[in-house]
């Protein structure tokens, strides 16, 4: 009888051959997954110095209003100084805020979101999903004449706005056939973004 092991013993006994060596091995790292194209942030903004020229107006309107109130020497009645004081306080505020809202804007499009934040309060504030998006266009020049002034604007036959500036800005159409638009520097930049975006959208 002979005392040589017979085939695969080896591998019963000490844990050689294939399977063995598989059993030892350690067990790999999980691989990195890749985020997928175009997911990347983007972000820009516009000012008006105009509005911040507007602020400073609201601003001594309510400054007139708070001297009428503590001036001991108003040479008239109460009522005109009361009327006098409200008037001021209320046109100061109604243009400090309505002004301080639009000094700025901010626009944000990060995975399938876009969001415009006004002042810096952050609204008011807009928030749209690229899925009822159809295009998106540069628009070289954007000015307050279109929309019938500065703000956040609504016309009908077009739809609504975010103007605090003459210039280029970001035009989107959306799903119900109205339009988006809003004053931003960089805006053709994020146009590319956009329909990067609406590409890598429509073909998931």
């Amino acid at each position: 009888m002979s005392d040589r092991p017979r085939d695969g013993a080896a591998s019963a006994q000490g844990g050689a051959g294939p399977r063995g060596e598989a059993a030892r091995r350690p067990a790999s790292p999980p691989r990195h997954v890749a985020p997928p194209p175009g997911a990347q942030v983007w972000t820009g903004r516009a000012s008006s110095r105009l509005q911040w020229g507007l602020a400073a107006v609201g601003a001594g309107c309510l400054a007139l209003g708070i001297d009428l109130a503590v001036d001991m020497t108003w040479p008239g009645g109460a009522v005109p100084r009361i009327m006098s004081v409200v008037g001021c306080v209320a046109v100061g505020l109604l243009v400090l805020f309505g002004t301080l809202a639009f000094v700025h804007v901010e626009v944000k499009v990060e995975n399938d979101t876009l969001e415009v934040r006004c002042g810096h309060a952050g609204v008011p504030r807009r928030r749209i999903h690229l899925r009822d998006v159809v295009h998106a266009e540069h628009a070289p020049r954007v000015t307050p004449r279109h929309w019938g002034g500065w703000g956040y604007r609504w016309r009908p036959e077009k739809g609504t706005a975010v103007v605090i500036r003459r210039g280029e800005g970001l035009v989107l159409r959306l799903g119900d056939g109205r339009l988006f638009t809003v004053t931003v520097d960089d805006a053709e930049a994020a146009v590319h973004h956009i329909r990067a975006r609406l590409h890598a959208l429509r073909a998931a």
